[in-house]
């Protein structure tokens, strides 16, 4: 069994206050985009995970911990991870391979659980796991566990650029440095999702990230491979979830593509990507 797991960005992410359990209230829309790991499973006595790519396996990881809460009785599996999204760039991969976990070993093991069911079991694992069970293009509330599905939109390219930026604990680091100047109403989040409804294209003036500000006080040089996208004819750049990673829309694939060839960034990784649809995201073999 061979499953997709997308990476993701936020074409929106607002968070609306600090709640009282001490996680944060956001209210953002999210989309699966390239490039995506590929995780393999094959039934076998045990549990056991093998990564290829960019990735330390650990006791605690996220694909493990989805096994844990599936796993019963003498199922076993053994899964094999091979990485291509980029580790701690804000593109979620970690919370994308955990979701392709729970599809892939539910199916395998024969559970039953509705998707809902495992949207729901995920948060035991991490915020951004519920919206990769659904995958395409989503509104996500709450502390990321409630997920409402949104129309698959037109394929958009994207450039991407990945700055060699590593930050310890970066999620709890960067949230920790918002303010309450940086906490908003959600009304850019609750615009952009009737726009989507109506089938109309999403433009760089939609975009909005909260942590635009404390990314570029954080991560020193990260205005460096701002300016890089935007000499290669970016219109705009884009935070791409907490960062560090950039990204840029094309107004159609070759325009994305032009930027990416000319693209000469100091360091790290670029590429051309475009959006999923959810079924895309979602995609299953075996």
């Amino acid at each position: 069994m061979r499953l997709c797991a997308a990476a993701k960005i936020n074409w929106t992410l607002e968070v609306l206050g600090r709640r009282d359990d001490g996680y944060h209230q956001v209210r953002s829309i999210m989309q699966t985009v390239e490039p995506y790991d590929t995780l393999e499973l094959t039934a076998a006595d045990g549990v056991r995970l093998q990564v290829e790519g960019g990735h330390q396996t650990r006791q605690d990881d996220l694909v493990l911990r989805a096994a844990a809460l599936l796993k019963r009785g003498a199922s076993g599996a053994h899964m094999r991870l091979i990485k291509r999204i980029p580790v701690s760039a804000g593109l979620g991969g970690g919370s994308s391979d955990a979701a392709a976990a729970l599809r892939g070993l539910n199916a395998l093991w024969r559970l039953g659980n509705s998707d809902a069911h495992l949207a729901e079991a995920s948060t035991e694992i991490g915020s951004d796991v519920a919206f990769f069970v659904c995958g395409g293009t989503a509104l996500v509330e709450g502390r990321g566990e409630r997920v409402t599905p949104l129309p698959d939109i037109a394929p958009v390219w994207l450039v991407l650029l990945i700055p060699p930026f590593r930050l310890p604990e970066k999620t709890t680091r960067m949230y920790s440095a918002l303010t309450p100047a940086d906490f908003t109403d959600g009304a850019r989040t609750e615009a952009l999702v009737g726009w989507l409804q109506r089938g109309l294209a999403i433009t760089d003036a939609d975009l909005y990230n909260v942590f635009e500000r404390a990314a570029y006080e954080i991560f020193q040089g990260l205005d460096t491979y701002r300016d890089a996208l935007l000499a290669a004819g970016a219109r705009r750049v884009h935070l791409a979830g907490s960062g560090p990673a950039l990204f840029a829309m094309g107004p159609e694939e070759g325009a994305a593509r032009a930027v990416h060839d000319r693209l000469k960034p100091p360091g790290g990784q670029k590429m051309l990507a475009r959006t999923l649809t959810a079924a895309e995201a979602r995609a299953m073999e075996g």
